[in-house]
């Protein structure tokens, strides 16, 4: 058989299915028996299908895995021997030879597979129909054909049938490891190869991690080699070595989800083989490779607080010593003891020496205690804190908080049970339901699995498709709104969970054989019952059945119909009707609340329906789940000064208990706020982030499925504070002095004490007697509270260790390490020892104030100055450097060199006269840098003058204490300062301030981080302080302005002042010459307390009024007064005054003058006299007049808008004169009047000379024939305008040949005929009483020569045209002349020389004869006769004259006529 059918097409669906059949075996046999000559024909066909069939094979086992129809159970790939003891593994030959078969990528080997299906599927089926039409065969042939034909057709039937069915959704799911990876165990040098076997569709993508970290082969080219081939994927690690000691991690990723599994890798070496490089092994705990690791985690994180949708990260830096260049440890990060792997709501980075932890986006789900965990060969280092998530902002006011932890449980084919959290809040009301929300993987569409929400934190999902995936989320709901919805679920596929076990594959160890093992087709069986059928959960909303499969089912799939039944009756009801159960799960909806069921289940397949299983027993329709009873006492304890632990006992009786909420209130508030938004399951919690110093009280809920508890009772108050603990040990034991029997130790405080005050130490000692420590003995009975003690009854020059315990409220702490081992021998030197106690305080960015205790052992000579001495923490032992040069006296010192942002150590030395001695131990590293919130000591006098310092501290905690100093010694006798402290403010007075108080004031507050703060108090500060105090004690009203007079309207006179701040019921007293004045009809007082004015006024000012005013103010013990003095000249001029703004005030209750009369010249040089009025009405009338005549009006007088005025256009002497304008109606009249003789008239007259001045252009020059001209415009001249002309500065004398004047408005003056002494400059001076203007003009150079030439030009030109030949007159245009008559026409003519004379008729010369007479006589007549006219002498006639200056002709016409033509 093998050799007519090939192996691999047996893994066919369709053969699969063929060999059931034994008929159609038997037609197929003898059909393959006789097609031989077929087979030669379609050799070549047959050789391509059969290449082709060898990778279809794989793509139908695919198929056929994947399938959402009911199939043939999946061969089982284990090798067993005849004990059913697994020998190995069994090989399918077709997966084995798939290598063989391609060598394509995986985009061609998918291409391939589908094409070569549908090559194998159409040769197959189509091959009986070819042979039919080439061969004739016998009857009893044919008939094989014919059942071979019925046979194949039902086989592409039920193809076509399949591959309808068959959908891309359906093939699609996340991937799984066939065969996962396997730790090694491998020696250094040698290579070691990881490989996996990954299933899913699409191809799944697959990364390899070290320790978390992406491999990357390009990074170490040849250390690493990645393969993937056929779903087959291996990392191969060339030459091993220390650092490939770590966890590896694969992970699968396709669209349809992500998987990871791990394998570890341990590489070992042989003994003896140890690098030089490496430490020799030393005892404790030691790596396999000589080194030991020492891990410290720092600056970690503390606990946090986020908000739903926000974004957290959480770091901590990590030391790792020795630190090795390519070493790197493993970083793990947990939540609530759970290890975290990479996902999109996490990230994780590790950067070589911080590790961080990046949340994404916050969802309650996040909640927990987070633990950072740093592995190393060596050991392991963690550090915890816990995360809180609040929830968001409501979308609906007082609607309830999103539901969490939404799970999927039990999926099926077609079911799947959804659980979650309730969430702690509620929005005030109490929650209705919930509602459960799917998602289709690749979707982004949310549909509502119920429709009304339910109460139980559980539901059945069914209706779902075979073979998709999904994702649910879940909202809550109440009477307000509905909720956020919740973080959506992890993916889950609805399909069988065996078919899931079998994708997964089975894992078994290698034997290093591979069998091929065939299965023998089945026929297919009626389903027996289905097995152990019960209910898993009832609830008064639905009821869920589970069961087993039967035992009988054959290979085919089976499904469940499942029947309900009253209990009490035998009336069985199919409750699946339509749609038979795929999976071995139901949920039954919509029964009757309190009715009691039964129920059974069948299975059916294609061979039928199988016998009912095993009814159920009666099960009530109701919820089986009760909530919780509420949780017992609740016991709250301190913890920090933010925290509070929280315990209580739990609930009784509780079923399925998910956790408990806790919820805290301030006292007095009546609000509760939830301390945990993620049920926690123990009964023990630590509430953070509480107020310091508020009282709270606190209550639990229990929660399961069914719902939240009633709350417990509330607990007893407790206030928020640190909880009181032993202090840790003291630290840093030193010697300060030695003699023979005893020695003074020192040490320093602990790190934490407690919560508490130390209220002392004690000291113990124990005897070292070769290198061997003796018991410890007790040095102090009675604790002490310096840090320094003197241990006594030692024994001289033995060795001895110390060791210093701490006490407070709470009992003695452990004591400190043991000390360094002591001689116990007098110490002889001359320097002092060491300074002790150094405390640092007042830390600011800049500056500090370190304060130090002076030695112990003195020297020789007693101490005389200390030296300070400073270097940043991380520098080494030689940065020590000197602070100050000089040394200090005090055993204090404020440091002012100190660089923001640096840690400094500082130490202290002493010196006598004979050095400097020991350096004390250094400090703690110290941080320049000024804290949020630090205050300063403010200085502050009170209203009694008390002068107080005033400090502040806002981080208070209950048992921190305000302590003052002076030169930072604790100030305990009040002689001198009271100190009084209230709430967060302490005051320290100074009772009688004097010399000597001057001093450094400081004030620390104990229990703080360092809260501090000093005030220097010199000579001169005090002596500023008690001027001011002295004020305070007798109070002046401060005054703005002094007593001060001034007149008002009608000549009243104003006395008034204004305080500075006077209260309501200050009180004043008006004096005059020691007279207490009041009110009345001469005096009018007035006191404004809002502005602090004071007034006094007076009607007038009389005779008897001359003396001294004063105003006496009082408010309160604060005094004072103010006068003002009015005698002599000051008293006349200020009554005077007075009764002209009297007389004043009378005049303007008519018609009156505002503004007097005046005059104003406008630049057009017209004059105007105005004048402005007012309180004026239409009967109110204007009379001008000059010199006691009115002036009439002649259309220049206007009177608008109150303003008069009289235009003067051309002013002259005749305008001078007294003006005078007069207003009057029926109330008065009032007159103005304005003097423009003598001066007012040159006055008047300048200005305008001023505005002519100042409208001169400016100076021109300008040549004529007589010579040369210098003129300037003005915009009008006035005749009484005086003006000088200068030359070189001194004025002109005005001559024949240099000359002035005046045309229009052009002022000018010429040069005539110029010479060489005429040069220079010149200048035109207007004169209007005052400074005078000048215009200037340099005459000179090239404007001198340009000017002459030009000169020179006109000249010829003026000389040529007075000589030039000319006809002066006495000749007509035209002659007209009757016939026969004589003419005789003269005419004069001019010229130097005597012109030439010629006579032109019609253009030609004539010549004397006759008839025509031409005479010039005496060289200025011409004269023309004709004798007898006749008609011929008509024409035109010229004269043309001519000398060497130029020639003129003069024209005529003669017309004769003859009288009988004119007839």
């Amino acid at each position: 058989m093998s050799g007519s059918i090939p192996f691999y097409q047996k893994q066919h669906r369709h053969y699969d299915r063929c060999y059931r059949s034994k008929e159609v075996e038997s037609a197929v046999s003898q059909y393959q028996s006789s097609s031989s000559s077929y087979a030669t024909r379609s050799r070549a066909s047959a050789s391509l299908s059969a290449s082709r069939g060898l990778s279809a094979s794989y793509s139908g086992l695919e198929e056929s895995r994947l399938s959402p129809i009911p199939k043939r159970a999946k061969p089982t790939y284990l090798a067993m021997d005849k004990e059913n003891q697994i020998i190995g593994y069994v090989m399918p030959i077709f997966r084995g030879s798939q290598e063989y078969a391609s060598g394509l990528s995986d985009t061609e080997e998918a291409r391939m597979k589908e094409s070569a299906g549908y090559m194998a599927r159409r040769n197959l089926f189509t091959s009986g129909l070819e042979m039919e039409r080439t061969e004739q065969t016998s009857r009893k042939v044919s008939t094989r054909q014919s059942a071979e034909h019925i046979s194949l057709s039902k086989r592409i039937y039920e193809n076509e049938e399949y591959h309808k069915c068959m959908n891309e959704d359906s093939l699609m799911h996340a991937p799984e490891f066939v065969i996962k990876p396997r730790s090694h165990t491998v020696w250094e040098k040698q290579c070691v190869r990881l490989h996996c076997t990954v299933s899913g569709w699409p191809d799944p993508r697959v990364v390899w991690y070290k320790n978390n970290v992406t491999i990357d082969p390009m990074a170490r080219p040849g250390k690493y080699k990645l393969q993937s081939s056929y779903n087959m994927h291996s990392l191969e690690i060339d030459r091993c070595d220390f650092d490939d000691t770590a966890q590896y991690r694969v992970s699968a990723m396709n669209s349809r989800g992500e998987l990871s599994t791990f394998a570890s890798v341990v590489v070992k070496r042989f003994k003896g083989e140890v690098e030089e490089a490496l430490p020799m092994p030393r005892h404790g705990i030691v790596s396999e490779y000589g080194i030991t690791f020492e891990t410290h985690i720092v600056d970690g994180f503390g606990v946090s607080f986020g908000r739903e949708g926000e974004t957290m990260s959480l770091g901590a830096m990590v030391i790792i010593s020795p630190n090795l260049a390519r070493y790197q440890p493993m970083v793990q990060w947990y939540r609530d003891d759970v290890l975290l792997q990479p996902s999109k709501w996490c990230q994780m980075l590790w950067s070589g020496d911080k590790a961080t932890l990046t949340l994404t986006h916050l969802n309650k789900e996040d909640e927990g205690l987070y633990t950072l965990r740093i592995t190393t060969k060596t050991k392991y280092e963690t550090y915890s804190a816990y995360v809180f998530v609040r929830d968001a902002d409501a979308e609906v006011e007082g609607a309830p908080g999103a539901p969490l932890d939404v799970t999927c449980q039990d999926a099926n084919k077609d079911y799947v049970i959804v659980t979650w959290k309730q969430p702690a809040v509620d929005g005030g009301n109490s929650i209705l339901g919930y509602f459960v929300d799917r998602c289709e993987v690749g979707t982004t569409h949310w549909s509502q699995c119920n429709d009304t929400p339910i109460k139980f934190a559980r539901f059945p999902v069914t209706g779902l498709v075979e073979g998709r995936s999904y994702t649910f989320r879940v909202r809550a709901v109440n009477k307000s709104g509905m909720s956020r919805p919740s973080r959506t679920s992890e993916v889950v596929a609805a399909m069988d969970p065996a078919d899931r076990m079998r994708m997964r594959g089975t894992s078994a160890p290698w034997t290093g054989q591979i069998i091929v093992t065939e299965e023998e087709p089945a026929e297919g069986v009626v389903p027996g019952r289905p097995k152990e059928l019960e209910v898993t959960e009832a609830t008064k909303n639905y009821v869920v059945l589970s069961w087993k499969p039967p035992g009988e089912r054959g290979h085919e799939g089976i499904m469940y119909y499942v029947e309900k039944c009253v209990s009490g009756t035998d009336s069985w009801q199919r409750v699946n009707t339509e749609i038979p159960v795929k999976s071995p799960r139901y949920a039954l909806f919509d029964l009757a609340e309190g009715k009691a069921y039964r129920f059974r289940v069948r299975c059916c397949n294609s061979a039928g329906v199988g016998e009912p299983s095993e009814a159920t027993e009666a099960t009530t329709v109701g919820d089986k789940l009760d909530i919780p009873s509420a949780p017992g006492r609740v016991v709250p304890t301190r913890n920090t000064d933010t925290s509070v632990v929280v315990s209580w006992e739990a609930s009784r009786n509780a079923k399925e208990l998910v956790g408990y909420y806790i919820e805290a209130s301030i006292v007095g508030s009546n609000t509760f706020e939830p301390c945990n938004n993620k049920p926690v399951k123990a009964t023990r919690f630590v509430c953070h982030g509480l107020v310091t110093g508020e009282s709270y009280v606190f209550r639990v809920k229990a929660l399961n499925a069914a719902g939240l508890s009633e709350c417990s009772q509330e607990s007893e108050a407790i206030k928020v504070k640190a909880a009181i603990a032993s202090p840790t040990p003291p630290y840093g034991i030193s010697v300060l002095e030695c003699v023979r029997d005893s020695m003074v130790l020192a040490w320093k405080q602990p790190t934490f004490i407690g919560g508490a005050d130390i209220t002392g130490y004690f000291v113990d000692y124990r005897e070292v007697i070769n290198g061997v420590p003796g018991k410890w003995h007790e040095a102090n009975v009675k604790a002490v509270s310096d840090r320094a003690y003197r241990v006594s009854d030692l024994k001289e020059n033995r060795k001895y260790q110390f060791q210093v315990r701490a006490a407070n409220m709470a009992g003695v702490g452990i004591p400190s390490l043991p000390s360094e081992t002591f001689i116990c021998e007098e110490w002889t030197i001359a320097v002092p020892g060491p300074p002790h106690d150094l405390q640092v305080t007042e830390v600011r960015a800049n500056t500090l104030v370190l304060v130090f205790k002076p030695p112990v052992y003195q020297g020789r000579d007693p101490v005389n100055g200390f030296y300070v001495d400073i270097k940043e923490a991380d520098a080494e032992e030689e940065a020590w450097r000197g602070v100050n040069e000089k040394a200090i006296s005090t055993n204090y010192m404020k440091i002012k060199i100190l660089k923001e942002g640096e840690t400094y150590v500082f130490r202290v030395r002493a010196q006598n006269k004979a050095g400097v001695g020991k350096a004390s131990e250094p400090t703690e590293p110290v941080l320049a840098e000024t804290k949020p919130g630090t205050t300063e000591i403010v200085v502050d006098i009170d209203d009694d003058g008390v002068i107080s310092m005033n400090f502040a501290c806002s981080n208070l905690t209950s048992d921190s204490k305000f302590v003052w100093s002076k030169n930072y010694k604790e100030i305990t006798d009040e002689t001198r300062i009271t100190v009084t402290t209230s709430g967060e403010k302490s005051k320290a007075i100074f009772n009688m301030p004097a010399e000597d108080d001057i001093g450094i004031y400081s004030c620390a507050v104990t229990h703080t981080n360092g809260e501090s703060s000093s005030y220097t108090l010199s000579a001169e500060e005090l002596k500023k302080l008690l001027e001011i105090s002295h004020d305070h004690k007798f109070p002046i009203i401060p005054l703005k302005t002094e007593l001060a007079v001034e007149l008002q309207e009608k000549g009243r006179v104003r006395f008034w002042l204004q305080a500075e701040k006077i209260s309501a019921n200050g009180k004043i007293e008006y004096v005059f010459n020691d007279n207490t004045l009041s009110q009345g009809e001469k005096y009018k007082m007035n006191f404004n307390k809002d502005t602090g004015v004071i007034e006094m006024i007076m009607e007038s000012l009389l005779q008897g009024d001359e003396g001294t005013f004063t105003f006496q103010l009082q408010d309160g013990k604060a005094t004072n007064q103010s006068s003002l003095v009015l005698i002599g000249e000051v008293f006349k001029g200020l009554q005077k005054e007075s009764e002209f703004m009297c007389e004043e005030w009378h005049r303007k209750q008519g018609p009156h003058f505002v503004e007097y009369l005046s005059y104003e010249v406008t630049p057009e040089c017209c004059v105007f006299l105005k004048c402005k009025v007012g309180n004026i009405k239409k009967e109110t009338v204007a009379l001008w007049y000059k010199d006691g005549r009115e002036v009439k009006g002649d259309g220049n007088l206007t009177f608008t808008e109150g303003v008069l005025n009289l235009e003067i256009a051309q002013i002259s002497k005749k305008d001078a004169g007294v003006y005078e304008i007069v207003m009057k109606d029926d109330r008065g009249k009032d007159t103005s009047t304005l003097n423009l003789t003598d001066q007012g008239f040159r006055d008047l007259m300048n200005e305008m000379f001023s505005h002519i001045a100042n409208s001169s252009t400016a100076l021109k020059i300008q040549s004529t024939e007589e010579g040369i001209r210098l003129y300037s415009f003005v915009s009008y001249y006035n005749e009484a305008l005086q003006v000088t002309w200068h030359h070189k500065d001194s004025a002109i004398a005005f001559t024949d040949r240099i000359k002035s004047g005046v045309v229009g408005e052009q002022l000018w003056l010429q040069i005539i005929e110029p010479t060489e002494k005429d040069k220079g400059k010149y200048a035109i001076e207007f004169h209007d009483g005052k400074g005078g203007l000048k215009r200037t003009v340099e005459l000179a150079g090239q404007a001198f020569d340009d000017a002459y030439a030009e000169f020179q030009r006109l000249k010829a030109a003026a000389i040529a045209e007075r000589n030039r030949a000319r006809v002066a007159g006495g000749l007509p245009d035209v002659v007209t002349i009757q016939e026969l008559k004589a003419l005789n026409l003269t005419c004069n003519i001019s010229g130097d020389p005597v012109p030439e004379v010629v006579w032109l008729k019609n253009e030609r010369e004539m010549v004397s004869d006759d008839h025509y007479i031409m005479k010039f006589e005496s060289g200025k007549y011409a004269s023309f006769t004709i004798t007898t006219v006749n008609t011929t002498d008509s024409g035109k006639y010229s004269i043309l004259v001519k000398n060497k200056y130029g020639t003129e002709s003069a024209d005529f016409t003669i017309s004769v006529f003859s009288p009988d033509s004119k007839k």
